[in-house]
């Protein structure tokens, strides 16, 4: 981070300003964000004191400036649903999927999340703190200035602790604002086989909540609400009694099977409703009535090669779609939100406005921050983006190049710093 970022300055110079708008936008909203050509903004402590049209806003003589030399500047991009925190690797398991073998099928052979769970247990704090940092410097890079973070690996209390504990360090350690979510109801452990109420239990134990919430470790609770995982009334109970002790409730939801998971999320007042790809038209209905914002992780189907969510239906429907990379090293090693902007767009027919509100507005609704984050209006937080392209349509068609020139965080360029 640049030390001498003044607290009063302006962008200038900018080809296409990308206002956005306040989440969570559904629907035909999605498509219809505000653009102002040749326009200015302007930064006061770290806050947007204002943003439009070169020939409006006026740029004080005593504010610094920066030149967006013809750019576009967007919204940072909020990656709302990660597992950025873990450890050890599994190329093994990628090269299995190459010659054919499911993701189920490695799984039931005693790969999968299993593998990563034994690595994360042998990892202390800052193992795993060391292990994300990386990741995170390059998240940034490409754009994402705001991280949710679950754990979800560890299946001991501790460790799960453990986990949250390192997303807490690593929030002090680099500019990215991140959130931690206790996953704990990610699997059913080995030890715990055939007994999910067993183990629930054990990381539902009212200490274990309170040593979260106390320490201010995690605000969401979440839950692979799955026929393989745990079905809708153990996630149920898992999200309620989370909820009761503050932690705001979201779900892997209609993944792999249609087991009434989106419902459930509807029904709980859930934050979002994650995956996706099974979805009804019960659950659609019952999302848009509730408000739960959809979360689709495109990187995910990409990385397995199986079929996308329904994108399009959805957002005709009327919900509010949001993006998220899903990083996580079995099912979605893609650590790119503008990468998944662009799989959005030529895989599952969004359109490039759409991706990038559903990657700032709505993701940023998805983990209750849409007061301050995901749009370039007055009174917002000052994270922004200054792309090499004119304008924003642009950059999910480049894809795989990285056009972000210059990073904003609160006020303050952080990259490059």
């Amino acid at each position: 981070m640049k030390d001498n970022t003044p607290l009063a300055w302006a962008v200038r110079n900018i080809s296409e300003l990308f206002i956005g708008r306040r989440g969570p936008a559904a629907g035909r909203e999605m498509g219809e964000a505000p653009v102002v050509r040749d326009a200015v903004v302007l930064i006061r402590d770290g806050i947007i004191e204002a943003s439009g049209a070169a020939d409006v806003v006026a740029i004080p003589d005593e504010y610094d400036v920066v030149d967006a030399e013809g750019g576009c500047v967007v919204p940072g991009l909020v990656d709302c649903h990660t597992h950025t925190v873990f450890a050890g690797s599994r190329e093994a398991e990628f090269v299995q999927r190459c010659e054919g073998r499911s993701y189920a099928q490695i799984a039931e052979s005693g790969g999968g999340i299993k593998m990563t769970v034994k690595s994360v247990r042998n990892a202390s704090v800052e193992d795993l703190v060391e292990s994300a940092l990386p990741r995170l410097r390059r998240m940034l890079e490409a754009g994402t200035t705001t991280a949710e973070i679950k754990s979800g690996y560890g299946l001991t209390p501790d460790d799960e602790i453990k986990m949250l504990h390192a997303v807490h360090r690593l929030a002090k350690r680099q500019p990215m604002e991140l959130i931690g979510t206790y996953l704990a109801a990610h699997t059913v452990p080995g030890e715990f086989a055939g007994r999910p109420n067993e183990y629930l239990d054990l990381v539902l134990d009212p200490a274990v909540l309170k040593r979260i919430t106390d320490n201010g470790l995690a605000e969401f609770a979440d839950v692979f609400c799955e026929r393989t995982a745990f079905d809708v009334d153990a996630s149920r109970r898992f999200l309620t009694v989370c909820r009761e002790h503050g932690l705001i409730p979201r779900l892997h939801a209609d993944q792999i099977t249609q087991c009434g998971a989106s419902r459930l999320a509807a029904e709980l007042g859930a934050a979002s409703a994650d995956h996706l790809e099974c979805i009804d038209d019960d659950g659609i209905a019952a999302m848009r009535s509730a408000g739960t914002v959809a979360v689709l992780l495109p990187a995910c189907s990409f990385f397995l090669g199986v079929e996308q969510a329904p994108a399009r239906r959805l957002i005709d429907a009327g919900l509010a779609v949001a993006l998220a990379t899903d990083l996580n090293p079995g099912s979605s090693l893609i650590e790119s939100m503008p990468l998944v902007m662009s799989i959005a767009c030529t895989q599952m027919h969004m359109t490039p406005t759409e991706a990038l509100i559903a990657s700032t507005a709505n993701s940023a609704a998805a983990i209750r921050r849409s007061d301050r984050l995901g749009a370039l209006l007055p009174g917002m937080q000052a994270d922004l983006l200054i792309l090499d392209v004119p304008n924003h349509l642009q950059w999910a068609y480049h894809v795989g190049r990285n056009c972000v020139r210059t990073v904003i965080k609160r006020g303050n360029i952080v990259h490059p710093g």
